[in-house]
């Protein structure tokens, strides 16, 4: 039976956002807001959790997982940025947009592209989740929830929770996200490359 942490968007409650991320350390999968829509995530370093999080979602390792950082600091842990990316990525974070970068020692390999090495990271707008991973001390891995045989990521905790009660272990519920998802920007080569047009502008980079 998953947790419902009813947490307010501006004001969240210290105290729920420290027992979600004891159930992320203890290995759990959770729902989560974000700026865009709401995503499943669990602990990087946990193998078994994230290959919950691809059952849940139906996707196999080919399927970019994200990184959820909690600055550009933290990302550059992750990523190989040069000073071009860089200047890039200070314009679109925090905010609704994932950079493709190639991926660092520090990723773990199966998290990886397993043909090219990249890894899509965000830095996310949103204080909820900003908090969280702030508790955390670490980055998320995290997709999207949209679930299996459908289009439309899920918007609404407690439809979340009723549906996936039995495969996640917490939810967050900060209220209805914007429902549109970011924009990808991929860096990993020569010149940058608009990959999906979402919620974020391209202009804002730029592009």
């Amino acid at each position: 039976m998953s947790q419902l942490f009813e947490v307010h968007p501006d004001n969240p409650q210290p105290r729920l956002l420290k027992q979600a991320a004891q159930i992320l350390h203890a290995g759990g999968v959770a729902a989560v807001p974000t700026d865009s829509s709401y995503a499943l995530v669990c602990h990087l370093d946990d193998k078994a959790a994230a290959e919950r999080l691809r059952r849940i979602r139906q996707v196999d390792d080919k399927h970019h997982l994200t990184l959820l950082c909690r600055d550009l600091s933290e990302l550059a842990t992750y990523a190989r940025v040069d000073n071009r990316q860089y200047r890039l990525l200070k314009l679109g974070t925090p905010g609704p947009f994932t950079f493709i970068l190639e991926a660092t020692k520090e990723v773990p390999r199966r998290l990886s592209h397993p043909s090219r090495r990249t890894i899509g990271l965000r830095v996310p707008g949103h204080k909820v989740l900003q908090m969280l991973l702030e508790e955390l001390g670490q980055p998320l891995l995290a997709t999207t929830f949209i679930p299996p045989g459908e289009t439309e990521a899920l918007n609404e905790a407690t439809e979340i929770r009723e549906r996936f009660q039995k495969q996640l272990q917490a939810v967050v519920d900060a209220g209805a996200c914007p429902m549109q998802p970011t924009t990808v920007i991929d860096l990993s080569g020569d010149e940058p490359v608009l990959v999906r047009q979402g919620r974020g502008d391209p202009a804002m980079l730029g592009l």
